[in-house]
């Protein structure tokens, strides 16, 4: 990798792991967001400079997590991983999760009958701008979704017409 590869890793690595990654699953993060192609356990702790022990199992917790995805190689039986397609949309969805959970809890104390007056009143404010930012964000994501699926079936449209170009001229 170049320098300036070098800090954006660090610098994005940095960036994830203040929202809750470890410190190694961040940096493979902003390694994959910044690689062309599919990469190896063997070559991605080698670009940290880590064991692939530990790659191998934070970018298990990635996959799980829906934010990369394995890829197979013909012929080659090692694991490759890249970002998933929609990687950004899951980190966000999971935030999204986790506001719905504090909500959830903020509501149960505050219809506790053991919480006070002033109590009550900061967990609802906790429960009112959740529940707003909770809807703009689902708003936000659905948009998101339903333009990348016109833009995937316009893709799948442009091969196919390609395609089919191809074949008449090869058959001409």
């Amino acid at each position: 990798m170049t320098h300036p590869h070098d800090m954006f890793v660090d610098r994005m690595g940095q960036t994830a792991e203040a929202d809750g990654l470890s410190p190694i699953a961040a940096r493979l993060f902003a390694l994959l967001l910044v690689s062309d192609e599919p990469r190896s356990l063997d070559d991605l702790a080698l670009a940290l400079g880590v064991s692939k022990a530990s790659v191998c199992t934070e970018a298990r917790r990635l996959f799980e997590r829906h934010v990369v995805e394995r890829v197979h190689r013909t012929g080659d039986r090692r694991d490759y991983y890249e970002l998933a397609p929609d990687f950004f949309a899951q980190i966000v969805r999971a935030r999204v999760a986790q506001w719905r959970r504090v909500q959830e809890l903020a509501t149960t104390l505050r219809t506790s009958t053991r919480a006070s007056a002033v109590v009550r009143d900061r967990l609802a404010a906790i429960d009112e701008i959740q529940g707003l930012v909770v809807e703009k964000v689902d708003d936000a994501l659905s948009a998101w979704e339903t333009r990348a699926r016109k833009r995937a079936l316009e893709g799948a449209a442009t091969a196919k017409s390609a395609s089919a170009r191809s074949h008449r001229r090869h058959t001409a």
